[in-house]
């Protein structure tokens, strides 16, 4: 598996999501690169925070992507959403197998997309019942085959180790989380 990932970020993107999992993958020597779809480089996310991405979609090839991963926020989620160029490259994604991630509100894009239909899933609390999926899970992260969610913005790193899990393994998850002081396997999220 390639292990190229592309974090895509929208106006109103919640910076924690996007930023955390493109921190942890970087430690983990993962080639990381953040894609704007606002058609300029200079994001401003749910919180006023300003991020210049590496890229724009439009200038993306995305053949040697392994991993696709989309933060949530508010408006953020809506305006990947309404990406024209982003859903029809997530359905190609999805029609091969390849690793898709979305965590918080995103993982509405994938049920929106039929991409969570037979599978496990989570999301933000406000968002599991608008979810088309055979099961809502209340972990930091759900893998189902080539689909992973996360649960929102205090998933972020369990999040952000699950996808450095599957493109290196447990023991470099496991390195990169003594790294950064957390102790995996210990989360407790938060009934809301």
């Amino acid at each position: 598996m390639n292990k190229k990932v592309y974090v895509f970020l929208a106006d109103g993107f919640e910076e924690i999501e996007g930023l955390t999992v493109v921190d942890v993958l970087r430690r983990a020597g993962t080639d990381t690169v953040t894609v704007s779809v606002t058609g300029r480089k200079e994001i401003e996310g749910a919180h006023g925070i300003r991020v210049l991405a590496d890229s724009l979609f439009e200038d993306g090839n995305f053949s040697d992507a392994g991993l696709l991963v989309l933060p949530g926020g508010m408006p953020g989620t809506l305006n990947l959403k309404a990406h024209e160029g982003l859903t029809a490259l997530l359905r190609e994604f999805d029609r091969e197998k390849k690793y898709i991630a979305a965590i918080c509100a995103a993982p509405s894009i994938l049920s929106d997309l039929g991409m969570l239909e037979g599978k496990k899933a989570c999301a933000y609390p406000s968002f599991e019942d608008g979810l088309n999926c055979a099961e809502i899970v209340k972990e930091p992260a759900a893998v189902d085959g080539h689909i992973v969610t996360g649960r929102g913005m205090g998933a972020a790193i369990p999040f952000a180790l699950k996808l450095t899990e599957i493109l290196w393994g447990k023991e470099k998850a496991d390195e990169i989380a003594g790294s950064i002081v957390y102790r995996r396997n210990r989360e407790k999220i938060l009934e809301i």
